[in-house]
Order: C-alpha cells, then structure tokens, then sequence
C-alpha cells in the first residue's frame, strides 16, 4: 500500500510541476483541522511530508488560522502549538481577521501565483480548492498523508492550454511584435508570394507551342503548291502529244 500511495503521488506531482511550474521547495498552506488530525494520528509532518512529496517543503500557514485555533480554547490547543512553528505567510486580513478556511482561499486566488498547497480535513475548503486549477489537495486518511488527484477543473485547464484558448490577447501582442522585431513576418510573406509565382502558368510554353504550329502549318501549304504545279506539266505534256497525232 505504501508503494502504491508514492507511486500515485509521484504522477500527481509530476502533472503538477509539469502544467503548472511548480518548484522546490513546495509551499504547504496548513489550517487548523489538518494540524489536529496530525497530532490525533500521531504524524510527524514535518520529517515524513519532504519524503512524500519527494522534494523539499515549507511549512507554513496564516494568521487569521492561528487566531481561529486560538478562539476554539483547549480542545484545539495541541493544534495551535503545532501551528505555531510554521512560517506565518502574511494575509490580506490583519486588521479584520476571517475565518481559516476564508483566508486559504484568498491565498489562492488569481492562478494560485505562489503555488501553495493546501492540507485541510475541512471537506467544505476541499471541494471549493478543487474547483480552482492548479492546487494541489493534501488530506490525511488512515493514519497517511495523501496528495489528491488532480481535480477535473485542473486537467479541463491543461487541455484548453494545449489547445492555446487561454492565451491572454496581451501576450498575443507582444509575441506579434517580437517577430515584427526580428522581420519573422516579412520572412513568412516572401515564401507566400514565392509559392504563389511557382504556381502560376509558364508563358514561354505557351509561345514555343504556337510557333511549332506555325512551322508545321508552312511545309504542309508548300506541298499543295508543288502538287499543283506537276499536275499542270503533265497536262501540258498530254496536249502536245495530242497535237503530234493529229497531224
């Protein structure tokens, strides 16, 4: 089972690093929930997460979560110390704290452009994350950490990205320009009219075959003539051998 649980983790890391650049060491967004059930099923995240997602991690989580376990009093209270040796990533919420769950969305908005993970057991936080591309889902079942498949919002992305429909038309300007720089798009329209003179007809093919008809129209009216011109010597002859007889 061990085996089988890298394996599908390796796959999913790899869609991950591949579609969505991301990079070590990977940023891992922790709430309260996450934390608690780490300390239940007595999992050391910090020395067995970096094994399981084969690569280097940073531990970290909010402000607005520390407060919420911090509101929530002893039954969460082994859940806040372990919370509280992460590095704290600054929130836009310090003045007006929200809740844990609401602060972990608002780290992944726009594109997820940090590329956090997000390890939660709040089944309501999972199936929001999921309907955003590029977040990875980690969650603890059966005493193991376990990463989430990609979420079909996620593979929907990848596909219109191969597809080149989400390319934004900024860019699509200035990759116009650039080959504008570099004279890629005169390049492209001397091959056209290129191509379009090959194709067209040869006009001196044209001029060779009328003269092979002149030529040999010529010869043919000689002949006639010369036809002609034996036919009346003969006749000439004839009459004067007509002419003998009679006298």
């Amino acid at each position: 089972m061990k085996i089988t649980r890298q394996k599908h983790a390796k796959k999913n890391m790899g869609f991950y690093k591949h579609n969505f650049h991301f990079r070590e060491p990977f940023q891992v967004l922790l709430d309260g929930t996450f934390c608690h059930a780490a300390l239940r099923n007595k999992i050391q995240i910090r020395e067995q997460l970096p094994g399981y997602l084969d690569g280097a991690t940073q531990l970290c989580t909010t402000r607005c979560v520390l407060k919420e376990l911090e509101s929530l009093g002893k039954a969460l209270y082994g859940a806040k110390l372990i919370a509280q040796r992460f590095q704290v990533r600054s929130c836009p919420h310090l003045k007006n704290p929200v809740s844990g769950s609401a602060c972990l969305l608002s780290m992944i908005e726009e594109g997820n452009p940090h590329h956090f993970f997000i390890a939660t057991q709040d089944q309501d936080l999972a199936n929001k994350v999921k309907k955003k591309a590029g977040v990875p889902l980690l969650f603890i079942i059966q005493n193991t950490m376990v990463l989430d498949k990609p979420s079909p919002k996620s593979l929907a992305f990848v596909q219109m990205l191969q597809t080149n429909q989400l390319v934004p038309e900024h860019q699509k300007q200035s990759i116009v320009q650039l080959k504008e720089k570099e004279g890629l798009t005169k390049q492209e329209g001397e091959k056209r009219r290129k191509r379009k003179r090959a194709g067209g007809p040869n006009p001196l093919s044209c001029l060779k075959k009328k003269k092979k008809t002149q030529e040999s129209q010529e010869p043919s009216a000689e002949k006639k003539k010369r036809k002609r011109k034996r036919k009346r010597v003969k006749t000439e002859a004839m009459q004067s051998v007509q002419k003998k007889e009679e006298k």
